[in-house]
């Protein structure tokens, strides 16, 4: 049977079922008005699983209005598959227009990221002429709160918490007007119609609560504002007491605070490169990590030690009034004790007023949290240290998602949740640290709400194979309850995984895998992997030799029991006749005697000191040796320190040694690495140069393992990854010796990718 395109009529009828980011984006408005320049009549409307289009017209119009679909997708779309229907017209249609939305098939339509302010809306918040003058909750099409205030798929206004506000006649008349920039803007709203400010809890204008909170402010008081997602704690970066007092009750000593700034600010406070600049200005608003400049007037309560700054642009309207009318950057941090959830409205006020002086609200409800993202430039690209608001959710291709709904309940210490659905894998912001009870809640909170807002009951829940991490045992008591299959996935098994996801690669590839810790298959910590993987297997081929960690888990905060622990692997009881030269090595006093000896008795008789292989405890050695870090109060802090010592060094040549040994599976021998650090440190040799070698004898012991193994590609993946240095000096090192490297920029190379790797290991 011919189809009706053959048939030759004047005038034919096309139906597109499209799939992919194309909600909340502005997606119909722009087809509606691509169809009408084309002469087309029809209908567009989102569904359930993405956006439908019924069009009628000349079958050349039809043809040219579905080449510009596929070669010039509307802006911020991303288009994952598009079915064709040729149809007869049986009804005419007398122009085209905007339908109600479908319910037919699944919820997996994807939910677009919250998108910062767009220039348009910057330019009405500052007219005067402009209704929307000063509003704070100014947004449109291609900017505005969008996972954060999602109820419901699909997305529709009444499917937000803005349906909580029923439009004003003015902005009614914009919703439907197709020559307006705001036509079916779903957060569209306006002082008339749209949310208000409150000021301590009571309703405030916009020019009285403003006032408010810079005066606060100015007073060296801590504000809490109502941002995209929870709130953040505003202070003077100037003032050190509110400094202090801004880490006392968030009980964050030392870890880096980021700033809210212009881009005018920010460049007298960084180093900005071009591509920094572009990732800064970017949709996303994110946390950008930068060099910040040696005269930088910056309190050191601000990054302490740290050689980077972490800045912002304002992401709301709300934010950029506040900071222009504070009239310099502000610390922006998130509003949350040290290892808990960030508060985010209702049921938080136990939580948020213990942090802060005074409180800018509003009553527009968040009903997904979301923290800021945190990204840095890296490799020609982006390294994302941070998956938040501005860049999750992330949904990926996935032919294995065709097996079936999946839910993959991640790690801990960067815990987050993703689906398999369809045909994709959707992951989840970062959630957090999920060894509290506070972050086990969230957790599991997310995947309820993720569950419901997809309409999915998975056949099969994943896990980490830590048998004691929150996350396996909420994944163990949800498929008990649920009786559904639950799947363990090896922690490192799961990070290449997630890199084979991210790059659509297919089959069996050889990867690193290094971080700080996870559970490995013999029951110690691993951390320092060269796996040979599928998705259904993974082969141990070599690892970084093992050493205990004096006092288990301790050590992570504690680099100077990393060192104890090489010392004693390296030259057994000997080790303090190794260091009788070294007598200012900071790290020898660095204990209490009693203390020492407790530790060194417990490795002696097996009692203290778990084995590990980890590369992230080996950077913690390092720095401690190196005089940076003997104790942490944050995950990495030792690590940063030694990557930023490093950057400070001249390229070189010269560096440490870490032979492959043995047969498979092969070890990194840290050993000469440790005699050299030891020996460059008796002769006087900087310390920012040992640091350089360090990273540099790691990339090339990198590289000489998959040359030997006569690999043509790799994959990276883990937190170490996130050195910028190291990866660097890694894609350098591999690239000489012919090798491909596949690694992370979409997703994050920390535990927060876990999820996705766990679900690519599922039958």
């Amino acid at each position: 049977m011919r189809s009706p395109l053959e048939q030759g009529p004047d005038e034919l009828g096309l139906r597109l079922e499209l799939r992919g980011l194309v909600q909340g984006i502005g997606f119909r408005p722009q087809m509606l008005h691509r169809a009408c320049s084309l002469g087309l009549t029809g209908w567009v409307a989102n569904s359930g699983e993405g956006v439908v289009i019924e069009a009628q017209g000349p079958r050349p119009a039809l043809e040219r209005y579905v080449r510009q679909l596929i070669e010039e997708p509307p802006e911020l779309s991303r288009i994952t598959a598009l079915q064709q229907i040729w149809l007869p017209i049986r009804q005419r249609y007398p122009g085209f227009e905007i339908a109600p939305p479908l319910q037919q098939g699944n919820a997996s339509a994807l939910l677009s990221p919250d998108l910062a302010l767009c220039r348009d809306c910057e330019g009405e918040l500052r007219d005067p002429g402009n209704r929307r003058c000063n509003y704070p909750f100014i947004s449109c099409t291609q900017c505005g709160p969008r996972y954060s205030v999602v109820r419901e798929l699909p997305f529709e206004r009444d499917a937000t918490s803005y349906g909580d506000f029923p439009l004003c006649s003015a902005c009614d008349r914009e919703y439907r007007d197709p020559q307006n920039r705001r036509f079916h803007a779903q957060t569209i709203s306006c002082p008339v119609c749209g949310p208000q400010l409150q000021w301590n809890g009571s309703p405030q204008d916009v020019d009285a609560a403003l006032t408010a909170t810079v005066a606060a402010l100015e007073q060296g008081e801590i504000v809490a504002i109502k941002g995209i997602g929870g709130f953040q704690l505003l202070a003077d970066p100037r003032s050190p007491e509110a400094l202090h007092k801004l880490r006392q009750r968030k009980g964050r000593p030392d870890k880096p605070l980021a700033l809210l700034s212009t881009e005018a600010w920010v460049r007298d406070l960084c180093v900005m490169t071009d591509h920094e600049a572009e990732l800064f200005a970017s949709r996303a608003a994110a946390i950008v990590l930068m060099r910040r400049r040696p005269d930088a007037c910056v309190d050191p309560g601000v990054a302490g030690s740290s050689p980077w700054l972490g800045v912002m642009r304002p992401a709301s309207a709300l934010q950029l009034l506040v900071l222009e009318g504070f009239g310099r950057p502000l610390v922006a941090t998130s509003a949350n004790r040290s290892g808990e959830p960030i508060c985010s409205g209702v049921g938080d006020d136990h939580r948020l007023k213990p942090l802060c002086d005074g409180v800018l609200s509003h009553d527009l409800a968040i009903v997904n949290r979301i923290d800021d993202s945190v990204i840095r430039a890296a490799a020609g690209s982006v390294l994302v240290l941070r998956l938040g608001r501005g860049l999750a959710p992330v949904a990926l291709p996935s032919e294995v998602a065709q097996a079936g709904a999946a839910l993959a309940m991640g790690a801990q210490m960067k815990a987050a949740v993703a689906l398999r659905q369809r045909d994709q894998l959707v992951l989840s912001p970062d959630l957090g640290d999920a060894s509290s009870t506070a972050g086990t809640k969230h957790l599991e909170d997310t995947s309820d709400q993720w569950l419901h807002r997809h309409q999915l009951r998975p056949r099969r829940i994943a896990c980490d194979k830590h048998p004691a991490y929150h996350s396996s045992e909420s994944a163990r008591e949800r498929a008990k309850a649920q009786s559904t299959d639950l799947s363990t996935v090896q922690h490192h098994h799961a990070h290449l995984l997630a890199v084979m996801a991210e790059h659509a690669l297919k089959g069996s590839a050889l990867g690193v895998a290094w971080d700080g810790s996870g559970f490995g298959d013999d029951g110690t910590l691993w951390g320092g992997e060269l796996l040979q993987v599928t998705s259904s297997s993974s082969q141990r081929l070599g690892h970084l030799r093992p050493f205990p960690l004096p006092g288990g888990e301790r050590a992570i905060r504690e680099p100077r029991r990393v060192v104890l622990g090489l010392l004693r692997e390296a030259y057994g009881s000997a080790w303090r006749q190794r260091l009788q030269q070294l007598p200012t090595l900071e790290w020898c006093h660095s204990f209490d005697p009693g203390e020492l000896n407790l530790l060194e008795r417990g490795l002696e008789t097996g009692v203290s000191g778990v084995l590990c292989s980890s590369v992230g405890r080996l950077f913690d050695g390092v720095a401690a040796l190196l005089d940076l870090r003997q104790v942490c109060s944050y995950e990495a802090q030792a690590a940063m320190a030694l990557e930023g010592l490093a950057e400070t060094a001249a390229p070189q040549q010269s560096s440490y040694s870490l032979p492959l040994v043995g047969s498979e599976p092969f070890l990194w021998d840290w050993q000469p690495m440790l005699e050299q650090i030891l020996r460059d440190r008796e002769q006087g040799r900087s310390c920012a140069a040992m640091a350089r070698s360090f990273h540099q004898g790691l990339a090339e012991a990198l590289a000489s393992a998959a040359e030997r193994l006569q690999s043509r590609q790799i994959l990276l993946a883990g937190g170490c990854f996130q050195n910028r240095l190291l990866l660097e000096l890694s894609l350098a090192a591999l690239q000489s010796k012919g090798i491909e490297a596949f690694w992370s920029q979409r997703l994050p190379s920390n535990d927060a990718a876990i999820p996705i790797g766990q679900l690519m290991a599922l039958p």
